[in-house]
């Protein structure tokens, strides 16, 4: 009878012990099928619970400094989860837990931890088990778990299990960490090489194929983005000496460093890509080898070169411009010093006085000629001075109006202010010489004694002030190139704008340091010309002087940057480091991409308040990038082209803050960037129609919530966290960002008590964590809504 007892006793044992193996095979199965860091926890959390019969489990991870990471506890009441989560020794308590190497098994968790010296820890527990998570002797975090539901105590057995089961954990969470530290690496690489100005190639020794490419090579080479389409392209791709004449396929630089198994240095040649384009580039080839010293691969990097030529011959240019434009009025003041001077006889002096009105006229030509250098110089160097202050419009009109009439020219000036007009954000010397050179120039274009009209008004927060001429008129075709510097127009004759071909370029730079615009119209030849710009109104409601400003990369505008993100968008690596450099300049955090099909993500991730974008951009159309940023995000855009006419009349249509066209100064884009934050700024509560998604409302008018149309109750907490989570739909709000929103920058919250409200949010709408309908946690990061 005993042996028979036994032998029954024993079979219930194996069955005890198959069914507690079984289910920690299927708890290990659970924690090691995926590899995000937040589903493995959720996993671990639950699975322990459920090997145990515990009523509730709580996790804690540790950080190589042994700060805790992440804290999750499941099975809790709402109410007690919260009164433990915000217990003012909390921290304390976990440390103290989460110190003891060995495990804790106790029937009265309340009293133990009183005991230890948290007398006041404000839930009842009774029966509590934890143990450590441990990686090859280091700690990493702790599992702990309470109140089983069978009631009593834990048993050695279910500590047993939980200590073989930690360890299981630990394996699982550490490749989820390292998992994610890998794919971060491999992003931010990425980023680098695609938005290098530099083309990068690597080709592989045995099949001579691309193996990697980044976009600047795909642009140099004229290949089409992506290293399987640049594989099959690159045979396409012809090499010429600067002479002109066709490499040998073995002479071309990534094949001699193949032969020669050494680095072909700096290496000019031009590029003809399948659509015949040619780039003059400057090409290093260097071999990649293995650790058995083996050649495997030619890394090649390639530089456009075009922009220097381009710089070069502009160089040369402007030489020539300055050595014409002084030449002609020395040639003046020699000419008629010398015919003082050498005359024969005494001249009469009216004579005399003639020729020195000469010199003093030609003296003020180079002085005129000398100081726009300067400007001009400025402009580009984003250096010109811009000491902006509330200035009255109709005061600067009427002192430029002044200074053009004692200059002695033949026109009329006809003003027109708007009556009530604000004052305008100006440095007001500047604003008259962006009129005096307005005037000058409608009236060397106009006949002697017509008139010259300049018109003031107000226009969504910008004074506008356009100045009108009678004059020969402009055709179309010669608008966009009116404000360049040097420019000319062929109207029969060779005639240059604006006097040295300065006077337009400098009004572009003066108006857009102030975060204005300026542009020509012309219904065409002999039909008169207007020239308009803008400058952004003073808001009456606030007083004093305006900042100072250089106009240049530094100039803190009106606007407080307090680095605020700015997202570029441009595929040519030059520009997209320009302004990057800008950015930082300025005070701004530059977030650069090449890629469009990664700004949806850098929009969720990095929330700029503006974005940059070009137009022309490889695989996307930029005015459809720029509607879906501006409906799916609501962010201001500006858009960076070289394209003018049409395309500046169809990005407003599509919601662009503003348009700059390229080549741009750094005063020009950071006063452009001031103006467009400034006008958000004026309108900050704009949006406020209902969230909605599914079954989902979000009243915000009401401050009420709603699922299926019965109301849900949340307390003012958990709406805060739910409202800040909808302001941005679509969009991953990170764990630093949520608790600066909701609990402030100096109340000590942290991710556990983040992540306790979202589960409690979770919960009160009826969103499942693992399959959620409405919240989405984002591993690692924060978490998103959904959007509506």
């Amino acid at each position: 009878m005993g042996a028979l007892k036994n032998t029954e006793r024993l079979a219930a044992e194996n069955e005890t012990l198959g069914g507690r193996l079984s289910k920690m095979t299927d708890a290990i199965l659970r924690i090691s099928e995926d590899l995000d860091l937040d589903t493995v926890l959720q996993e671990v959390v639950d699975s322990a619970q459920l090997l145990t019969g515990a009523g509730f489990a709580a996790l804690t991870t540790h950080d190589t400094s042994g700060n805790p990471q992440d804290v999750l506890i499941s099975g809790l009441t709402e109410e007690k989860t919260e009164r433990i989560m915000s217990y003012r020794q909390g921290h304390a308590l976990f440390g103290y837990l989460s110190r003891l190497r060995e495990p804790l098994r106790t029937r009265d968790f309340t009293a133990h931890v009183g005991a230890a010296g948290f007398p006041d820890f404000p839930a009842n527990i009774g029966a509590f088990l934890s143990t450590q998570i441990r990686v090859r002797d280091r700690h990493v975090g702790s599992i702990f778990i309470g109140e089983r539901e069978s009631g009593g105590e834990f048993r050695l057995e279910d500590e047993e299990t939980l200590k073989m089961f930690a360890a299981q954990a630990a394996m699982a969470i550490t490749n989820a960490r390292r998992y994610g530290e890998e794919q971060r690496a491999k992003a931010d690489l990425e980023a680098l090489v695609n938005t290098s100005p530099v083309g990068v190639l690597v080709v592989d020794s045995n099949s001579r194929k691309v193996v990697r490419i980044n976009h600047e090579a795909c642009r140099i080479m004229g290949l089409q983005s992506g290293e399987e389409g640049s594989a099959a392209d690159l045979g396409m791709v012809e090499f010429r000496r600067l002479d002109g004449t066709a490499m040998q396929p073995d002479e071309v630089p990534i094949e001699r460093a193949f032969r020669a198994g050494v680095t072909v240095h700096a290496e000019e040649l031009v590029i003809v890509g399948p659509s015949g384009k040619q780039v003059t580039t400057l090409v290093n080839a260097t071999p990649i080898r293995s650790d058995e010293d083996q050649l495997v691969a030619v890394l090649a990097t390639i530089q456009d070169i075009t922009p220097l030529e381009e710089l070069e011959r502009l160089r040369n240019d402007f030489l020539g411009m300055v050595s014409h434009e002084l030449r002609t009025p020395l040639t003046s003041i020699k000419g008629s010093a010398a015919t003082v001077l050498g005359a024969s006889s005494p001249l009469d002096p009216a004579e005399v006085r003639q020729f020195f009105r000469i010199i003093e006229e030609q003296a003020d030509h180079m002085r005129d000629l000398i100081n726009n250098l300067l400007d001009l110089s400025r402009i580009e160097a984003g250096t010109l001075s811009v000491a902006a202050e509330p200035t009255d419009v109709a005061d600067v009109i009427d002192r430029a109006r002044n200074a053009f009439l004692s200059g002695g020219y033949r026109s009329s000036i006809e003003v027109n202010v708007m009556p009530g007009l604000p004052r305008f954000a100006a440095d007001g010397q500047r604003i008259v010489q962006v009129l005096h050179n307005l005037f000058s120039n409608a009236s060397s274009h106009s006949r002697d004694w017509s008139s010259v009209r300049v018109t003031a008004w107000l226009h969504d927060a910008h004074v506008v002030i356009s100045v009108d001429d009678e004059g020969k008129g402009i055709a179309s075709e010669h608008l966009p190139r009116l404000f360049t510097k040097f420019a000319r127009i062929d109207a029969g004759e060779d005639v240059r704008i604006s006097g040295h071909g300065l006077g337009l370029a400098i009004c572009k730079g003066i108006v857009e340091a102030h975060g204005g615009r300026i542009w020509a119209e012309s219904d065409g030849e002999g039909r008169g010309t207007r020239f308009t710009f803008t400058i952004p109104a003073v808001d009456e409601t606030t007083s004093g002087r305006l900042p100072e400003s250089t106009g240049g990369p530094r100039d803190p505008g009106s606007v407080s940057r307090g680095r605020d993100r700015i997202l570029v968008v441009d595929d040519d690596p030059q520009i997209l480091r320009y302004v990057r450099n800008t950015l930082v300049d300025a005070g701004y955090v530059p977030v650069v991409t090449g890629d469009p099909s990664e700004v949806s993500g850098l929009l969720d991730s990095e929330r700029p308040r503006l974005v940059l974008v070009n137009l022309v951009l490889p695989g996307v159309d930029g005015f459809e990038l720029l509607t879906r940023i501006r409906t799916d995000f609501r962010i201001p855009v500006i858009v960076l082209s070289g394209r003018q006419g049409q395309d500046i009349t169809k990005a407003f249509e599509r919601g662009a803050a503003d348009y700059v066209v390229k080549p741009f100064s750094p005063a020009e884009l950071v006063a452009r960037i001031g103006a467009a934050l400034r006008q958000v700024a004026a309108f900050p509560h704009a949006g406020i129609e209902p969230y909605q998604h599914g079954d989902l409302v979000i009243n915000y008018l009401e401050r009420s919530v709603t699922v299926a149309g019965e109301p849900v109750r949340l307390t003012p907490t958990e709406y805060k966290l739910l409202f800040e989570l909808s302001r941005y739909p679509g969009r991953v709000l990170t764990h630093d960002q949520l608790l600066a929103s909701v609990w402030g920058q100096d109340h000590p919250a942290d991710q556990r008590l983040l992540r306790s409200f979202i589960k409690n949010v979770r919960q009160k709408l009826g969103d499942d964590a693992r399959s959620p309908s409405y919240i989405f946690t984002q591993s690692g990061v924060g978490y998103r809504l959904v959007k509506s």
